[in-house]
């Protein structure tokens, strides 16, 4: 009786964790946009309402998940990811937003079905990479299917343009690829061609050249970098060990770009300083722990890369948005996982720790 309760509890310290980084991301939400959301739509509480739905809606998210039967449910998800492609196909159709083609509209609320793509793609390469059948040490076996589907989401997130979340997408189908027993020298290969293509892009047709340009000259000295960059060294230094405290950040005064979104990071710090920075990142450390155990407890081969995909992906992109605020890498554009303003996001990042949390149920003990 004991050991039927302890196998089925879900893993509580991930759930607790996830909870208390969603209420700071949306307090951190409402500190951040609240002076731009009262001068472009006349009210300080508009991102800061449209982030409450989307949390309840990412709850409402969790619980379902956290229910279902995910290995019964698999066999749906190679149908379910081509569907995706087709909402890929729409974004084009809809009006764009700075610049870019990133969003379908429903009515008050919008989705980028990029984010989609990568939920249903670790789903479907858990599935498939974990058929017995399939020989990953045969290269043909890796080029079919996975290469037309996945190089056509790319492609199409790529055109949007949406060069952040491709490169998620991307490492993390590597790493799931590796994980599942892919040999290195086929993965190496996998990688040479995207990374050829992207050198003739940007130096030869001159495609985000000064901004690839612009970061070179802020690894090594941040105030030399473009405006973001800048911007993003000024606010996360001008925080100190303790922040000028929370709602007192003035970069946030049309001085730091998104700093609701792509550079909640920098606001943070300015904010809460690099003490409660340091506590932020340690919840979002215990998410991904969590996630690595409930991976390495798994019964199966397809438990194991579900849990390892979803964690990994996580880990990317908050790896790639935190690289970017500390001028490590190029600007991209990527949110942060629970943290930064953003629906999809939200939505998608949630959902992977409702994935996580079913899984749970399943580690052996």
């Amino acid at each position: 009786m004991r050991s039927s309760r302890a196998k089925n509890r879900i893993d509580e310290p991930l759930l607790y964790g996830y909870l208390l980084t969603l209420v700071i991301g949306l307090v951190m939400v409402y500190s951040a946009s609240s002076m731009l959301a009262e001068s472009r739509f006349g009210s300080h509480l508009y991102f800061f309402r449209q982030q409450l739905l989307w949390a309840v809606l990412s709850g409402v998210a969790i619980y379902i998940i956290s229910l279902l039967d995910l290995k019964r449910l698999a066999v749906y998800s190679a149908p379910a990811l081509l569907f995706t492609l087709l909402l890929l196909s729409l974004v084009f159709v809809m009006p764009a937003r700075n610049q870019a083609q990133r969003w379908l509209m429903l009515g008050p609320l919008t989705i980028q079905p990029s984010e989609l793509f990568k939920g249903l793609m670790i789903f479907y390469l858990a599935f498939s990479l974990s058929n017995p059948k399939r020989n990953l040490s045969n290269l043909k076996e890796l080029i079919f299917p996975y290469v037309p589907i996945i190089g056509l989401g790319l492609g199409l997130i790529l055109v949007e343009p949406d060069l952040g979340t491709s490169i998620v997408i991307f490492v993390t189908a590597m790493g799931m690829f590796f994980l599942a027993g892919a040999r290195v020298k086929h993965l190496i290969l996998a990688v040479v061609p995207p990374a050829v293509l992207g050198s003739f892009v940007v130096f030869g047709l001159g495609y985000k050249q000064t901004r690839i340009l612009n970061y070179f000259e802020a690894v090594f000295e941040p105030l030399k970098g473009g405006y973001h960059v800048k911007q993003a060294a000024l606010t996360l230094g001008s925080g100190g060990l303790l922040g000028t405290g929370l709602g007192d950040g003035r970069q946030k005064l049309f001085f730091l770009p998104y700093p609701h979104t792509d550079f909640i990071l920098a606001s943070m710090g300015e904010e809460i300083g690099f003490i409660g920075l340091t506590f932020v990142l340690g919840l979002l450390f215990l998410l991904l722990w969590r996630g690595c155990r409930i991976a390495a407890g798994q019964p199966d081969k397809f438990g194991y890369l579900l849990a390892a995909g979803m964690t990994w992906s996580l880990f990317v992109n908050i790896a790639i948005n935190a690289g970017v605020v500390t001028a490590i890498l190029p600007v991209t554009g990527l949110a942060l996982p629970f943290l930064s303003y953003g629906g999809s996001s939200l939505l998608i990042s949630s959902a992977a720790i409702g994935v996580l949390i079913n899984l749970s149920r399943r580690v052996k003990q």
